[in-house]
């Protein structure tokens, strides 16, 4: 399937309440409610630490349109954070020194305040993480952002969802792979991936269709094998993240009937020793326009942060949003399923 098949075209599915409501309703009596099955095995429900990651999603606006995308990103959005808005987020990592900033999107970089931010951030002297899906790279306007990321130690964490070329283009889009690959060499004449450089380059490994990734320490060596012995590539590290059935492959697993059986392969496989790793107990996720969330995936649902306290970054207060009680959901089946699953990879 071409990428523009895929483009977002006011798909029901892709709207937070449409979704919502297919969670919530479909396959009711065969899907436990997530608060549930952690009392089964005696669990409390979740509750945030200290905010060590500042997740902030700059826009939806993207070059490319991917299968498994749960932010239905693509070239037609307008959804873009604004300078007034980065601002409030820089004034908060200021303030409170959040050490950890992660940048995604869309394409980050797409941002045109992508550039002055990460300055911002590298004068404070934080961890940056970009978020980058290797194709923007060579997109015109853009071709010496490699240079750009290197000169600010920018950690690049790179989907490549397959080392087998078929397999990423299925998901990713035609002659996805051959500019991956591409962007996955320019970075590494760079110095990325290389341990005396201290540039990481971290790529991401998302299943193609309704299945749980495979064990991640044995599919990084694949993964070095394959893209080391073909095309002479080298990485820091992989992660495994698996598909959370919102958006774009909601929209497939509905289509193709197997929403309930994907749901109950996720509750048969959750892990309760992945619980205490998940990453919404460190991470606040920020929207385009500043709203809070607990993770990346209730910000595509729209399930902003719970209780009185602030919901937007302008009212950040971290006392507040300290031992708040996560909002969870049927989705929250996906990261704790088998290893489980963060945007920093496997939890177990």
């Amino acid at each position: 399937m071409s990428s523009t098949s895929l483009r977002h075209q006011g798909n029901p599915l892709s709207e937070p309440l449409q979704q919502l409501a297919i969670l919530e309703t479909t396959e009711r009596n065969q899907c436990v409610p997530f608060h549930e099955t952690l009392a089964s095995h005696g669990l409390p429900d979740l509750r945030s630490g200290s905010i060590e990651t500042l997740q902030i999603n700059v826009g939806k606006l993207c070059n490319q349109v991917c299968r498994h995308c749960h932010v239905d990103a693509g070239p037609d959005r307008r959804e873009i954070m604004s300078r007034e808005t980065l601002q409030h987020c820089l004034d908060v990592i200021t303030r409170h020194e959040i050490q950890t900033i992660d940048l995604t999107g869309g394409a980050p970089e797409m941002n045109p305040h992508f550039r002055w931010f990460v300055q911002e951030l590298r004068k404070l002297g934080r961890r940056i993480i970009d978020r980058c899906n290797l194709t923007i790279l060579s997109a015109q306007g853009f071709t010496d952002l490699p240079e750009f990321l290197a000169e600010n130690s920018v950690e690049v964490v790179a989907s490549l969802p397959c080392y087998l070329e078929e397999n990423c283009d299925a998901q990713r889009g035609d002659g996805v792979f051959q500019k991956s690959i591409d962007g996955l060499r320019r970075l590494n004449e760079l110095g990325y991936g290389k341990p005396e450089t201290g540039l990481i380059l971290s790529l991401v490994y998302n299943p193609v269709g309704p299945s749980l990734p495979p064990n991640q320490d044995k599919l990084e060596a694949a993964y070095r094998e394959q893209l080391a012995t073909r095309f002479g590539i080298a990485f820091t590290q992989l992660y495994t993240i698996t598909n959370l059935p919102i958006s774009r492959f909601l929209d497939d697993l509905m289509q193709s009937g197997r929403y309930g059986e994907y749901m109950e392969k996720l509750l048969a496989a959750f892990n309760p020793e992945t619980t205490s790793r998940l990453m919404c107990r460190t991470t606040l996720s920020v929207d385009w326009q500043g709203f809070l969330y607990d993770c990346d995936f209730n910000q595509m649902l729209d399930l902003k942060v719970r209780g009185n306290g602030p919901r937007h970054i302008s009212q950040f207060d971290a006392a507040s949003l300290h031992d708040r009680l996560i909002v969870t959901g049927r989705h929250c089946y996906g990261c704790t399923a088998g290893a489980g699953s963060s945007c920093q990879g496997a939890l177990a």
